[in-house]
């Protein structure tokens, strides 16, 4: 894993970065047209510099992971997956602070 910096998910490296991890993971469900994702984009930036060894942040583009959100139930973008040691633990809809993110990941 790159350190500090996040993993680009598809549908073919999903269950590799994400689901065999056996650390944090939080995957952000995004698009280049969602302007909220890319208000969101540089704070899941600072998570993936700042919990980096961690945390394992990645991000992944309903274009190229679309089987992915669907598999998952992602309705609306952004949205964030949190999972631990392979599960879904929890997840958080729309833009949130780097504090409260962080806050869920309990970093």
């Amino acid at each position: 894993m790159p350190q500090g910096k996040a993993v680009n998910i598809t549908a073919e490296n999903f269950e590799a970065e994400v689901l065999e991890c056996q650390t944090k993971v939080l995957v952000d469900f995004w698009a280049a047209w969602c302007a909220p994702c890319r208000m969101l984009a540089p704070v899941i930036d600072q998570i993936a510099e700042e919990t980096a060894g961690s945390v394992k942040v990645c991000k992944a583009d309903i274009e190229t992971a679309g089987p992915v959100a669907a598999e998952y139930g992602v309705m609306s973008i952004p949205a964030l997956l949190f999972f631990d040691k392979g599960e879904e633990i929890t997840r958080l809809s729309g833009v949130h602070t780097k504090e409260a993110i962080l806050n869920v990941l309990g970093v």
